[in-house]
């Protein structure tokens, strides 16, 4: 019996041993055995993509595949990075993917399919200028673009959140837009065939609440915007960088004691992004739901605007509540403040 006994004792030991973590494994040798990580990929101009990863990689990539097809000049492997340069120039703010298998020094390999976007060497300055998030049947959520100065908008990509977490999102087609043109996101149409996107003229499109002077775009199956507690942002392209920013919120940071008054992580997360980012000032270290836009009092005719002659300080001082029926999506904006 105590033969069996010590016999079922070391099959324990070994079943246990052999069970054990990977860091477990980890500390009796040196040679590394975890994968290179992607960190970013952009374009640097029309032809030139860039792609950056965690650790030194080998001479040269074990394949590479591009959907739609495109020539490739040369491939270079600096430490990190990766540079592809291609024999056209690649369609600005165009939707291209990528699949491409990486090896570092020590044999270890990566493969990557991801997507990434013309470069677009011609964008508009834009704000976002006026929005309503408390939408109604007749007058749904949307948001207007301010035009600043002339350019081409293809790529650029409006969030309802941020680049790393959101919920909705229209990437723009490309149109020609000249400084003082607006253009109008519908953040929840209603689905029918006359609600299209207007690149050409900007008297096309039909549905709720287009403007005949304005351009009048659709965010495909949206559900409209966060009532009480929200950002909205916008970047040049969805790898790109941020242009503009807003947030919103109802709440106080003793609204809750686990998100800083936010209501839940995600919400707390896209707030940071944009604190980080430079698109929204805070009084402390750290942004808070005080540091937002007051959304209570608007409603989907009392819409949330900047001045008509605008100002842009990242903060509630942009903005104002304008009166009932008074919102003004394709036109200058009203200086008038809604009083309780």
């Amino acid at each position: 019996m105590k033969f069996f006994h010590i016999i079922q004792i070391i099959i324990l030991i070994i079943i246990i041993s052999s069970c054990g973590p990977l860091e477990d494994y980890r500390q009796f040798t040196d040679r590394d055995i975890q994968a290179p990580m992607f960190i970013s990929m952009g374009t640097l101009d029309s032809r030139t993509l860039e792609l950056q990863f965690s650790e030194e990689l080998s001479p040269e990539p074990d394949y590479i595949f591009f959907d739609p097809a495109v020539e490739i000049t040369t491939i270079t492997v600096d430490k990190n990075e990766i540079q592809i340069l291609f024999a056209n120039d690649l369609e600005p703010g165009g939707l291209l993917k990528i699949e491409i298998s990486v090896t570092d020094l020590s044999g270890n390999s990566l493969t990557l399919i991801s997507d990434f976007y013309g470069f677009n060497s011609n964008l508009p300055d834009l704000i976002i200028n006026e929005f309503t998030c408390q939408g109604s049947a007749t007058n749904p959520d949307k948001v207007e673009l301010k035009v600043l100065t002339d350019g081409n908008t293809a790529g650029i990509c409006i969030y309802e959140g941020v680049d790393t977490e959101w919920a909705q999102r229209k990437v723009l087609p490309s149109i020609d837009v000249y400084a003082d043109d607006y253009i109008i996101i519908h953040f929840k149409p209603s689905g029918t065939a006359e609600e299209i996107d207007e690149t050409e003229n900007t008297d096309t499109s039909g549905g709720l609440n287009v403007h005949p002077g304005a351009w009048d775009l659709w965010v495909e199956a949206g559900s409209g915007l966060s009532g009480n507690n929200g950002t909205i942002t916008l970047f040049t392209n969805p790898r790109g960088s941020l242009i503009d920013g807003v947030l919103y919120s109802n709440r106080t940071s003793v609204s809750d004691e686990k998100y800083r008054g936010f209501g839940s992580t995600v919400m707390m997360n896209k707030a940071d992004r944009l604190y980080e980012l430079g698109g929204w000032n805070a009084e402390e270290d750290l942004i808070a739901p005080e540091d937002a836009i007051n959304p209570e009092d608007s409603t989907a005719t009392r819409s949330m605007c900047r001045e008509s002659v605008y100002s842009d300080n990242n903060d509630t001082t942009d903005w104002h509540i304008v009166p009932t029926s008074t919102a003004s999506f394709g036109e200058t904006n009203s200086d008038l403040i809604y009083t309780p």
